[in-house]
This record gives C-alpha cells, sequence and structure tokens, in this order.
C-alpha cells in the first residue's frame, strides 16, 4: 500500500466565505471539528504514515493547529509563497515524497474509499496517475469522466445534467519521478494540464467507488457536512492514533484465546481465538504505536508444556493476528512457578 499522502490545504474559495469567514478551506468547523481531522483520522486509520502538507493561505492557523493537536504526527510541510494552482501545489508537494508513488488528497473533500484497494490497483494497472472516480445520480455540479473497459480514462467532460454518470472525486495514486519530468509552467492546473492532455497517452487510470463522498467547496454542502459528518465521528475519531506515542500490552490466555480449564494450552490445535479478536487487534493497530502480548507460562517451568511447542503456539498467534490485518511488536512469556517471582506479571520483572 501507497503510505504517504499529500493533503492540498493551501486554497481559499471564496464561495465559502459567507458561513467561514478569514480561515482556510479544510479549518472550516464541522460538528466541533475542523473538516481537515476528519480527514487526517481517516488516513492514520487506513494505514497512512507520512503526510505532507502543501499550505498557503492562512497557513500558520493549519501549523498551529498540527502542533496542538497531531504533535506526533509524521508531517512535512510545504508553503507557496504565491498561489501555484494544483499542479504547482502537488509538484511542490512532492518534492518531499521519499518513494515511487504518492497519495494526493484535497483538503475539503472527503472520500472514504479502501485506501489498500486503491493502491492495488494503481500499481497494478502500473498508471502513472490513477484517479478515485465516484458514481453519482442527477447531478449538475461536477464535469464527468469517462473509462474504457480497462479502466483507462478516455474523456473528461464539461459540466452538465446527467442522471447517471461518474466523476473525478480528487484522490489520486501518481507515480512521482515521471510527473516531475514533465516542464510545466510555475503555475497550472493539474486537472486541466496533467490529467486531461495525458488521456492520449493511455496511463491516466480510473478506478470506481460508490462509497460516502462529500466536499464542503460550496456553502448548500458545507450545510449537508454538519449533519453528514458525524456518522463518521466514531470511526474515524478514536481518543488513541498511531503516532500517539501509546504501547498495549495483552495478556494471551483468557484475553485472546480461551482458555483451558484446569490446564495448559499445550500444542497449536489445543489454541482457540476468541470471537473478535482477530478485528479487535485490527482494530489496535491502527491506534497504537506498539502491542506487546504478555503471558505467564508455568507448564512449561513445570515441565508439562515444551517451550519449542509453546514458540510454536505463539508464531502461529502472530501470523493468524498479522494476516487479519493486525500486528503484534513481541510476545514475552515468563516460565517461572512461583507467583513471587518478580518476572510473573504483573510484576515488573516482565
Amino acid at each position: 500500500m501507497i503510505t504517504e499522502a499529500i493533503i492540498l490545504a493551501g486554497g481559499l474559495d471564496t464561495r465559502l466565505r459567507s458561513v467561514v469567514a478569514d480561515v482556510p478551506k479544510c479549518m472550516a468547523p464541522v460538528s466541533g471539528k475542523p473538516f481537515l481531522a476528519y480527514l487526517i483520522n481517516a488516513l492514520q486509520n487506513q494505514g497512512i504514515e507520512k503526510f505532507i502538507f502543501s499550505l498557503g493561505y492562512k497557513s500558520e492557523i493549519i501549523l498551529q493547529y498540527l502542533a496542538n493537536e497531531f504533535p506526533n504526527l509524521n508531517t512535512q510541510i510545504v508553503v507557496e509563497k504565491e498561489p501555484l494552482g494544483t499542479g504547482g501545489a502537488i509538484r511542490l508537494a512532492c518534492e518531499k515524497v521519499a518513494g515511487d508513488d504518492v497519495l494526493i488528497f484535497n483538503g475539503d473533500t472527503f472520500f472514504d474509499i479502501n485506501l489498500k484497494t486503491f493502491s492495488a490497483f494503481h500499481h497494478t494497472q502500473n498508471a502513472a496517475c490513477s484517479i478515485a472516480l465516484k458514481t453519482m445520480q442527477q447531478f449538475d455540479r461536477y464535469g464527468s469522466v469517462e473509462i474504457s473497459e480497462e479502466h483507462i480514462v478516455t474523456a473528461f467532460n464539461e459540466k452538465k445534467f446527467l442522471q447517471n454518470g461518474i466523476i473525478n472525486a480528487g484522490i489520486y495514486a501518481l507515480k512521482v519521478k515521471p510527473f516531475l519530468k514533465f516542464d510545466f509552467p510555475a503555475i497550472f492546473s493539474f486537472e486541466k494540464m496533467y490529467l486531461e492532455k495525458n488521456t492520449v497517452t493511455h496511463k491516466i487510470y480510473g478506478k470506481q467507488f460508490a462509497d460516502f463522498f462529500i466536499d464542503i467547496g460550496i456553502p448548500e454542502d458545507y450545510d449537508k457536512a454538519q449533519t453528514q459528518m458525524p456518522v463518521f465521528y466514531k470511526k474515524y475519531f478514536p481518543k488513541l492514533s498511531k503516532g500517539s506515542g501509546y504501547t498495549l500490552f495483552l495478556d494471551r490466555d483468557g484475553v485472546i484465546n480461551h482458555e483451558q480449564k484446569d490446564g495448559y494450552i499445550n500444542h497449536w490445535n489445543e489454541f482457540k481465538f476468541y470471537d473478535g479478536v482477530l478485528e479487535a487487534i485490527k482494530i489496535f493497530a491502527a491506534k497504537f504505536d506498539h502491542i506487546f502480548i504478555v503471558t505467564n507460562q508455568r507448564g512449561v517451568g513445570r515441565g508439562i508444556t515444551n517451550e519449542e511447542d509453546l514458540k510454536h503456539i505463539h508464531r502461529n498467534m502472530v501470523e493468524k493476528i498479522m494476516g487479519a490485518g493486525g500486528n503484534i511488536d513481541k510476545v514475552y512469556y515468563c516460565t517461572d512457578i512461583e507467583d513471587s517471582s518478580p518476572n510473573r506479571k504483573p510484576n515488573t520483572g516482565m
């Protein structure tokens, strides 16, 4: 999956000035939180590890907010000295990208797509650029996009009323080095000068999604966001998130797996996960920087459980957890028999 993201957050849209004054669009309050906060938390939740913010108008407001609310976020900042258009802003931010590909988001739109699926699509197609497309009904605010059966973007159409169609939802996966080789002017539109002019190369691909989408660029849709975005509050506003500096310690028997009544779990075929544990650890992995399992296993000390069998159980357990999207940094166990041993949890030796 692509784990670096550019967020275009430098825009000033006069269409919102009647309801939101003197802040960048992405900082417009939605149900008590800046719109940008929803986007950051959603991307963290899906595995984005590095955020590159392209700022412009009133950048100091965003910088202060990031420092206060996301102090441990892995960020890079670029600030436009003058408005560069979407293309110029993306080109400036691409200088900070370490990998071959980057995901690009508009700071005033929210599209709840699966980023792993989108990244995989981009890599499978070997696309120069992939666009996340939103299926729409009865719309005239956006221009439509046409794609071939092979998902190649063939045309961008002007705005007009359509009963059904697909639109460019403003999320891109971009190959960085080829893009930076283009000889663009200092100020340019990514959509007009890069996307539309390169449909003939057949290297621009589109992936359709039907997930929740909202663009707060006009007052009517900004008002809708006040009632629609809270639905995502619980999903994307965890009290903890990666980069928070927190570590989670989990017991094993009776927490992750069913305990063996009047005995020990000596072999892998005796190990049974509790229902919902794999799904829960996947959620924890998005919220904690590290997860460790700590467990007392005095069955080894008593000669009932073979230590190599115990290690085999733990290897299989971690493999199952990681296969379900979770993560365990390490499993620690104590084989001491006596409760007084300083190495047995909950004593400090563990």
